[in-house]
Parts: structure tokens; C-alpha cells; sequence
């Protein structure tokens, strides 16, 4: 099912940044119950990263209109919401385009999703490194061509999910998730100063580690640390959590963290 601009169609003009570009930012959300999970925390992500890319979209009542709209059609799914600068411009010029594009979709939820949390995952080394660029870090942006390029790699592999390094070799993100590892009551997860995505979940769980026992890091590190961790868990906006059991030779069985952190992150429906 897609929205584009209030309107039910999959029309989009040949002309629109987004395709032309990859000029825009999205999100994408749980749904369950019919009901969109954080979704103040995906509106505000999308204000946020609009901003930065100095997009001018105003109707913000309406895109959380719309997507409370969408999600009744659905008990548990996926939505993934698009703000693109729109149609217009010449060339790389943005001049003259000021009717941002908004999309909205949904999709079925994944069903590993369930599996990967009973049973963990397996992650591989993803030999696609992220670029190094501060304007760009944290953001959701519409340019996923290194995403599309990691994932070309995992899917002739048997692991589940990648490690991904940046362009300096330090441990960043997975594919499609954050990462975090706990080393006793110390709980690391990679800086994404120059690279990376800040995730809904990755948020949401820093400030829940906040208040709690552990003790959270935001740290730069070479991969190789994994190895000396008690446990490793990845995170996103769907799942919310998964154990990782392995990564190469280095296996896990230990989830005091996962236990700990998965009642505080599922279902979420509020913000």
C-alpha cells in the first residue's frame, strides 16, 4: 500500500529529487496493534534529518495523520515513511523546488525477525567499508548505494547480518542494524561521528542503559574487540533486539543484556 502526497497511487513524477538524487531522508516503523511503534520518535527523526538537509517541509499534522491511517489497515507490518525534496531544480541546483514529496508504504513484517530472536544470529565481516563524512553521519538519508553493496556481499554468505567497518576500518554498524557488546556490566556501542546510522532502537536503548545498572559507551573501536566481549546484540527499529551467537570463531551464549533490554524495547507502542 503507498501514499504518495495523501494520495493513494505509486505515481511519482520522473522529475522528483529523491529518484534524480537520493535527495530526501525515511524511516521505517514497526507496526503492531495498528498502531505505529515510536512513532513520535520517527516523526521527530524525520524533522531532524529534514532539517539538516535543509528541506522545507511544513505539514507535519498531516504525515502523522496519515501514518495513524495507514497503520489501522494493518495488526503487526512494516511502514516506511519517505521525505524527498520534491520535484524541480536543474541539475544538483535545488533552486526553485519547494514542494517536498512525502511517501508512505507498508509491507508484511519480516518473519526471521521471531527466529533471530530465539535463536540469535550469525554475523560476517562485510569487506564494504562506509565512507568517512560528518555532514551526512547519523543520518537516514535516501543514498543507500553502500547498504545495497554490504548486502550483495551477506547474501553470498550464510551469516545473517554483517559487521561493517567504516572507511578507516572502525567498527560502525551491521547491514540494518546497530550494534552493541557488554564486557561485565560495561555496555559498548560503536561512535557514529563520521559514519553510520543513529537508529530509533540504538537511541532508545542508550537511554534506557542510562538509568540502569550497566554502564553505557559510545566508543571507536577496531572489530577485533568483539572477541573479548561477554555478549553481543544487535538492534533496529523492527526487531527490536537480537542475540548474536556467533562471528567467525568467537561464540556467545550469554544474554543478561538481551534479558534485560528486551522488555524495555517490545512492544514500545508508545514514545
Amino acid at each position: 500500500m503507498y501514499l504518495v502526497n495523501g494520495l493513494r497511487t505509486e505515481m511519482l513524477p520522473v522529475n522528483d529529487r529523491g529518484t534524480q538524487f537520493g535527495d530526501g531522508c525515511f524511516t521505517t516503523a514497526r507496526i503492531f496493534a495498528g498502531r505505529v511503534v515510536l512513532a513520535e520518535r520517527h516523526v521527530h527523526r524525520l524533522q531532524n534529518e529534514s532539517q539538516r538537509l535543509l528541506i522545507p517541509f511544513e505539514p507535519w499534522p498531516q504525515l502523522t495523520s496519515e501514518m495513524n491511517s495507514l497503520a489501522l489497515e494493518q495488526q503487526q507490518g512494516v511502514m516506511k515513511i519517505i521525505i524527498s525534496r520534491g520535484a524541480g531544480g536543474r541539475g544538483y541546483s535545488a533552486q526553485g523546488c519547494q514542494a517536498p514529496t512525502r511517501i508512505l508504504s507498508t509491507s508484511p513484517y519480516p518473519d526471521h525477525y521471531s527466529r533471530w530472536r530465539e535463536e540469535g544470529i550469525t554475523l560476517t565481516l562485510s569487506p564494504v567499508p562506509l565512507g568517512r563524512n560528518p555532514y551526512l553521519a547519523g543520518m537516514k538519508h535516501l543514498n543507500r548505494l553502500e547498504q545495497i553493496f554490504i548486502r550483495s556481499h551477506l547474501e553470498q554468505t550464510d551469516a545473517d547480518e554483517s559487521l561493517v567497518l567504516d572507511s578507516d576500518g572502525w567498527l560502525t554498524e551491521c547491514c540494518a542494524a546497530n550494534l552493541f557488546w557488554r564486557k561485565g556490566r560495561d555496555v559498548f556501542t560503536p561512535r557514529l561521528d563520521y559514519a553510520g546510522v543513529n537508529g530509533i532502537m540504538r537511541q532508545h536503548c542508550i537511554a534506557q542503559l542510562a538509568q540502569s545498572p550497566f554502564r553505557v559507551v559510545e566508543t571507536a573501536v577496531r572489530p577485533d574487540v568483539l572477541r573479548d566481549a561477554d555478549e553481543v546484540l544487535i538492534c533496529n527499529a523492527l526487531l527490536p533486539l537480537a542475540p548474536v551467537r556467533r562471528w567467525e570463531d568467537n561464540e556467545w551464549s550469554s544474554r543478561e543484556l538481551y534479558h534485560f533490554l528486551a522488555p524495555l524495547c517490545e512492544p514500545l507502542i508508545t514514545s
